[in-house]
C-alpha cells in the first residue's frame, strides 16, 4: 500500500462485516488510524482485532442518537477526533421490504430508522466533530435503488438510499465554508452478507448480473479504491458528488 492515509483518523459504521470491514481494513493498510464501529460488539472486537495495532473497535447504534453521540464524545477523550468518517452501516429487509403496496409499517420505519436516521446522526456527529478542527471528508454509501427504478420491490430501501443522496448534497452545500466535504459512493450488486439472500438463488443472481455492463457481481474490495480517494487529500476539491461503482448498471 503507499501510506496514502497516514497521520489520519477515519470511523466507518458497519466495519463489523461486508463493505465496512472492507473499507475499514483498506484504510489501516493505507496508514489511517481507524474506528471500527458497529452496533455488534463482537464484530467489531473481532473486525478490528484481526487488523491490528491501528484499528480501535467502537460499539455503536447509528439509529440511537444517545450511541452515536457517546461514541464520538469517547473518541474525543482518547484523542480520536476523526478526519474521516464513513458513513456505511445500514440494512435491507429482504423478505420484509416490498413494493410499496405491500411493505408492513413496522419494515418501512426500521429500514428508515437505520438507514436514513442513522446517516443523519452520523453525519451531524461528524460534522460537530469536523468543524471545530477546520474540516474533514464524509463519506456515505449509497446505492443505484435511490437513483433509478432498480429496486422497485423495495421501497423502504430505495426510499432511504435516495434520501441518503440527498441528505449528501444538502449537506455538502452546507459545510462546504468550513472545509467540509461530503459525498456518495454508490456500489453496485455487491455479495456480502446483506444480500445473501439473492447471492444463494442463482436465478435472482444472474438477473442482476445480466443488469451490469461489466458482467460481475461486485465484491468489497471493488468499493475501497474510490473510498480512499475520498479520504485522502487527493480529493480536496470534490464534494456534494456521487461515485458510482457499479459495473456500469446505472448507465443504463
Amino acid at each position: 500500500m503507499t501510506g496514502r492515509l497516514d497521520g489520519k483518523v477515519a470511523l466507518v459504521t458497519g466495519a463489523g462485516s461486508g463493505i465496512g470491514r472492507a473499507i475499514a481494513d483498506r484504510f489501516v493498510a493505507e496508514g489511517a488510524r481507524v474506528v471500527y464501529a458497529d452496533r455488534n460488539t463482537d464484530a467489531a472486537t473481532t473486525a478490528a482485532g484481526a487488523a491490528g495495532a491501528l484499528a480501535v473497535p467502537l460499539t455503536m447504534d447509528i439509529a440511537s442518537e444517545p450511541s452515536v453521540a457517546d461514541g464520538f464524545a469517547s473518541l474525543a477523550d482518547d484523542g480520536l477526533v476523526p478526519d474521516v468518517v464513513v458513513a456505511n452501516a445500514g440494512v435491507q429487509l429482504f423478505g420484509q421490504d416490498a413494493a410499496v403496496a405491500d411493505v408492513s409499517l413496522e419494515a418501512w420505519e426500521r429500514t428508515l430508522a437505520v438507514n436514513l436516521t442513522g446517516t443523519f446522526l452520523t453525519l451531524k456527529h461528524a460534522v460537530r466533530a469536523m468543524r471545530p478542527r477546520g474540516g474533514g471528508s464524509i463519506v456515505c454509501t449509497g446505492s443505484p435503488t435511490g437513483l433509478n427504478g432498480e429496486g422497485s420491490t423495495f421501497a423502504a430501501y430505495s426510499s432511504t438510499k435516495g434520501g441518503i443522496h440527498a441528505l449528501v448534497r444538502s449537506t455538502a452545500m452546507a459545510y462546504a465554508p468550513d472545509g467540509i466535504r461530503v459525498n456518495t459512493v454508490v456500489p453496485g450488486y455487491t455479495e456480502t452478507g446483506l444480500v445473501s439472500t439473492i447471492a444463494t438463488d442463482p436465478a435472482a443472481r444472474a438477473a442482476i448480473v445480466a443488469r451490469t455492463p461489466l458482467g460481475r457481481a461486485g465484491t468489497p474490495d471493488d468499493v475501497t479504491g474510490i473510498m480512499v480517494y475520498l479520504a485522502s487529500d487527493e480529493s480536496s476539491f470534490a464534494t456534494g458528488a456521487e461515485f458510482r461503482v457499479d459495473g456500469g448498471m446505472t448507465s443504463l
